[in-house]
């Protein structure tokens, strides 16, 4: 029956002026609409998290066109699928691949032929990026558009679009739904379409039905449901980007009261502590850096333990590392030096790697004066020997300027008597 079919089948969107979000491929200025809409085809690769609307675009991008469409995916799929696709082509065809990175390179390369000369349109589906995951040879004949996670307005648009969908969605029923369930719902879908729709769906079958008819579905009904606890989190107005943030700055501001006070928010909430490591770990490193280096190494040492322990033991492993990130010295030279040489190298004239310094292991190299007149450091006194590093463009650049706080000072005082030999 069409009911037993998941809601977020059976309410995927047939034409593009019903396709929710990746504004930035899909608005009418972009190629992408502009090739559908003239029906000129082309490879291409559909590359984002799950539940963005790789297929659900593929399917339109068919259906617009007036083109076949078959569906393979690389998790059971192979050669011997391709060539039977190819044997039964029959008009304009599109082979639709999902999970393209799953493909080892004999079974990518196989399609070569085929979308080289036309025989299909090949459209790939990956959730990994496919400048690491597909062959060079499959990306040079494709087009590859990024899809983004649902923007948290995208995912509250899909949901009302559902609940007043009779059809296919959840209008037949009599539903009271307010704008801070909903809300709540897109928050936590985290980009989602598909995660939105299947809470949603869940929350529907579990919702009591009020003295007037109607379903209610409230923080009562989601927490009974999704078995997560609708708190301040959400409630106070405070979004999952605000508590972040302040975590954040709460542990660069050196107050790790606040910063234990804002983690205890996320974890309360749900967040997965795995997100929440990580930004212990960019922490150490963006605001702590060589003031204290055994920041990054206990967030490190944190965000692996986590992986190991889990929740609720977890919830300690994190307090420790962000109350040791919260006291330490701060200092964010690092973090500015690779942002003002990656400055340098986007828009300067970097020159050449000096000749003393290029490799010449390997045979020839000093008929090319490879290596050459290089000094090793290890040969002299302290270890330490003055050579030009830098290219001849760049001589004289300081990327790097250490502060005066917890280790760097000592840093900085020995590339000061360096420097000044």
């Amino acid at each position: 029956m069409k009911n037993e079919i998941p809601l977020a089948t059976r309410f995927r969107p047939d034409t593009l002026d019903k396709f929710v979000g990746q504004e930035h491929i899909l608005a009418p200025d972009k190629i992408l609409y502009k090739a559908i809409q003239k029906d000129k085809l082309m490879n291409m690769i559909l590359y984002g998290p799950p539940g963005t609307g790789k297929t659900t675009l593929a399917m339109i991008i068919a259906k617009s066109t007036k083109s076949n469409f078959v569906k393979l995916n690389a998790t059971f799929a192979g050669i011997k699928e391709i060539r039977a696709v190819v044997e039964n082509v029959m008009g304009r065809t599109i082979l639709f691949i999902d999970e393209i990175h799953r493909f080892n390179k004999s079974q990518q390369d196989a399609l070569l032929p085929y979308t080289e000369d036309g025989t299909l349109v090949f459209i790939g589906a990956t959730t990994e990026n496919p400048f690491f995951e597909v062959n060079n040879a499959l990306i040079s004949r494709s087009v590859i558009f990024e899809l983004k996670p649902l923007s948290k307005t995208n995912i509250i648009t899909l949901q009302k679009n559902v609940l007043s969908d009779c059809e296919n969605g959840l209008g037949k029923y009599d539903l009271n739904v307010d704008d801070a369930t909903i809300e709540f719902l897109a928050e936590i879908s985290n980009g989602d379409a598909r995660i939105a729709l299947n809470y949603l769906e869940l929350c529907v079958i579990a919702a009591p039905i009020e003295q007037d008819g109607k379903l209610k579905i409230n923080s009562d009904v989601i927490e009974k449901t999704l078995q997560r606890k609708n708190i301040s989190y959400d409630k106070s107005g405070d979004n999952h980007y605000d508590v972040i943030s302040a975590f954040i700055k709460s542990m660069r501001g050196s107050d790790p009261d606040a910063a234990v006070h804002y983690l205890a928010r996320m974890i309360e909430a749900g967040e997965d502590p795995i997100f929440i490591a990580r930004r212990i770990v960019i922490c150490a490193a963006e605001d702590v850096g060589n003031a204290d280096p055994h920041a990054l190494q206990i967030a490190m040492a944190a965000a692996n333990a986590v992986k190991f322990i889990g929740f609720p033991e977890a919830r300690i492993i994190l307090a420790q590392a962000v109350i040791y990130i919260s006291c330490a010295p701060k200092s964010n030279a690092s973090y500015l030096a690779i942002d003002k040489a990656l400055h340098d190298v986007r828009v300067k004239n970097i020159g050449h790697v000096p000749n003393h310094l290029q490799d010449n292991h390997y045979k020839g190299a000093e008929k090319l004066s490879r290596g050459l007149d290089y000094k090793y450091a290890h040969d002299f006194e302290n270890h330490y020997v003055k050579q030009q590093y830098l290219p001849n463009e760049l001589v004289g650049t300081i990327y790097y300027e250490p502060t005066e706080n917890g280790v760097e000072n000592k840093i900085k005082q020995r590339l000061e008597n360096l420097r000044t030999d």
